[in-house]
């Protein structure tokens, strides 16, 4: 059966254009400009408002960044423990919790959930690669278990409304279609190239439902 070309579809295989074209460019030998000493960017315009100006999603993308790499943190506390990778009602927990916010925020809380899914399950790809790294190369395995609860929670914590507040700033962006998929594959290439091939792939995971379909 064909399937029909949608939003996530035409969304991951742009990205996924995007991180071949990374992972090329790397295997060339060519690599990203070093970081500036400026602080990344958020998007925002002269008025200083996030989401709108050049770059409309780079500030959104950046914190999906910033969410990814907090699965390494959770990788090395749960690998080797009887804590699974998937953790149903924790997650369960934190969709509640973005919907009952989203409101408030100005943000579709049926967007926002999604989102947040999927961001869920971007750095569940982080674990389950790293789990696989370390299983197969034990020199690689961290020599020090975080505490979650000290390290990883407040960081998601802070996380979770500056993403809120992007999805709003980002909701005329994130409904332009076309342009949104232009838009966010030009904000991708140039937040991912200091990234790790597992944690591209795990990018491409947390951005695919960041432009929305039209009614």
């Amino acid at each position: 059966m064909k399937k029909s070309w949608t939003p996530r579809l035409a969304i991951t295989a742009a990205l996924g254009a995007v991180l071949l074209l990374l992972l090329l460019l790397g295997a060339c030998g060519q690599r990203p400009a070093p970081p500036s000493s400026a602080p990344p960017s958020s998007g925002a315009d002269a008025s200083g408002q996030p989401g709108i100006g050049a770059d409309p999603l780079g500030g959104l993308v950046a914190l999906a960044i910033e969410r990814i790499n907090t699965a390494d943190t959770v990788s090395a506390a749960k690998f080797g423990t009887p804590q699974p990778i998937d953790d149903p009602a924790r997650e369960q927990q934190v969709l509640n919790a973005v919907t009952a916010q989203s409101p408030g925020v100005g943000v579709n809380p049926t967007e926002s959930a999604q989102f947040f899914r999927d961001q869920i399950e971007a750095n569940k790809v982080v674990q389950r690669g790293l789990y696989q790294q370390w299983t197969a190369h034990p020199e690689l395995r961290p020599a020090n278990k975080p505490d979650l609860a000290s390290t990883v929670r407040p960081e998601l914590d802070r996380l979770t409304p500056e993403i809120l507040r992007q999805l709003r700033a980002t909701n005329a962006a994130r409904h332009g279609g076309a342009q949104c998929i232009a838009q966010l594959g030009q904000a991708t290439a140039a937040a991912a190239g200091p990234l790790d091939q597992l944690h591209r792939d795990a990018l491409a995971v947390a951005l695919r439902s960041v432009c929305v379909a039209s009614a």
